[in-house]
């Protein structure tokens, strides 16, 4: 994997015919924000700050002699807190590029900060496919996965199986409004129907009434649009309540797999969701997990930390092919025309909305029995092209897209 990723550097190099650097400071730096106490500080926290740093060291460290600083901070889930360093970052600090922002609303508060100073973001961490829509801009790109691909990806085999009714659980929040709304018309658009949702706030200790409301609407499916100590809670408390022994299936429209580390086997066995990444799909994905898991405390690299690693990557190739850091239109109109590359999610690209095209993956939760080892905990059940796995470019409103 390093002999491939110096081969890659060698080949920016050369895409950038020897330009010499003009870097707005003595270093580049990069911001990764995310939440680093809260719910979902497993998901993202100190193991994104990690992967892109692994990012910048197998890069190696500089570009065109300029080195490379990865710095962190907690977001604490709060759009208004993430405004203020962003600005900080960039006003003060000399950060050019934020990453992860892990949080729909923080993302979309960062991606207007970005715009307006003209800097650089790359989301690998919020879910909203308004990034791509009528929020879009010229200085964002959004890795990893979006509301659109998880609630498509899964929607339809379920209602092939008979599935047809849902009822949604939501988190009270842009993530979960977005997926809520991806999900009713991915359920619309196969047939079924949404019979009633609910909504509840972030870090919700008890579902018991959320989940009386869903097994009395008798539908078939109860989805729930909802992340991280959220979704392990409402999956907890569904087993208690008996949801599936009653005949209703649950569906978990965003899932990592330190959610099911959390869960147990025993508890999460049989879930199907949609993901961009597992650690134990090939040679080059537990290469790195391998590496990864020992500095962050025995946990495996959740699809998150992984497109943190890529998203880091790919800018760096930008940096070193543009020679120049301080357009950050440029670095962004960049990093489209080159084809994405990376250990972890292969060969890809970047379309005009900022959407990172790559394959997503329909995952099962295996049984205990199934489970052979440490982490073991996904089998693959259906592998969706890049180019039908995120919505068609003309539908989502951009104003980024010509035509």
């Amino acid at each position: 994997m390093r002999l491939c990723l110096a081969l890659l550097s060698a080949a920016a190099a050369l895409w950038a015919g020897g330009a010499e650097a003009a870097f707005t400071g003595d270093k580049i730096r990069i911001g990764v924000l995310n939440d680093m106490s809260g719910l979902y500080a497993d998901i993202a926290g100190e193991g994104a700050v990690l992967a892109a740093r692994m990012a910048v060291e197998d890069f190696g460290g500089k570009v065109n002699g300029t080195p490379v600083e990865v710095i962190g901070a907690d977001h604490q889930n709060k759009a208004d807190i993430a405004a203020s360093i962003a600005r900080q970052w960039f006003d003060v600090d000399g950060v050019d590029m934020i990453t992860d922002l892990n949080n729909s609303a923080v993302a979309l508060a960062v991606n207007e900060i970005a715009r307006e100073k003209n800097k650089v973001i790359v989301v690998s961490g919020a879910a909203t496919s308004e990034l791509t829509g009528a929020k879009c801009s010229p200085n964002t790109v959004h890795w990893t996965y979006d509301t659109y691909a998880l609630a498509r990806g899964a929607a339809k085999p379920i209602i092939e199986q008979g599935g047809d009714s849902w009822f949604f659980i939501t988190a009270d929040y842009a993530f979960g409004h977005d997926a809520e709304r991806q999900g009713t018309a991915a359920v619309e658009t196969n047939g079924g129907k949404v019979v009633g949702s609910v909504r509840h706030p972030i870090n919700t200790p008890d579902f018991s009434s959320y989940l009386l409301q869903a097994q009395a609407s008798k539908a078939k499916v109860i989805a729930l649009a909802n992340v991280g100590g959220d979704t392990i809670n409402a999956i907890k408390q569904a087993a208690e309540f008996g949801i599936q022994r009653g005949g209703q299936q649950l569906e978990v429209l965003l899932l990592f797999i330190t959610d099911v580390h959390g869960l147990g086997l025993q508890a999460a066995q049989g879930l199907t969701f949609t993901t961009a990444f597992y650690w134990d799909m090939n040679e080059q994905t537990r290469a790195f997990a391998a590496r990864f898991a020992p500095q962050d405390r025995g946990i495996h690299p959740t699809m998150e930390h992984a497109g943190t690693y890529a998203a880091v990557l790919h800018y760096l190739k930008a940096l070193q092919a543009l020679g120049e850091d301080g357009d950050g239109r440029k670095v962004v109109a960049t990093m489209k025309e080159l084809p994405t590359d990376d250990p972890l999610f292969g060969k890809g690209s970047i379309r005009a909305d900022g959407r990172t095209l790559h394959d997503m993956y329909v995952m099962q939760v295996k049984t205990p029995a199934e489970s052979k080892y440490p982490w073991d905990y996904y089998k693959l059940r259906a592998t969706i092209p890049a180019d039908r796995a995120f919505r068609p470019l003309g539908e989502g409103g951009c104003p980024l897209v010509k035509g």
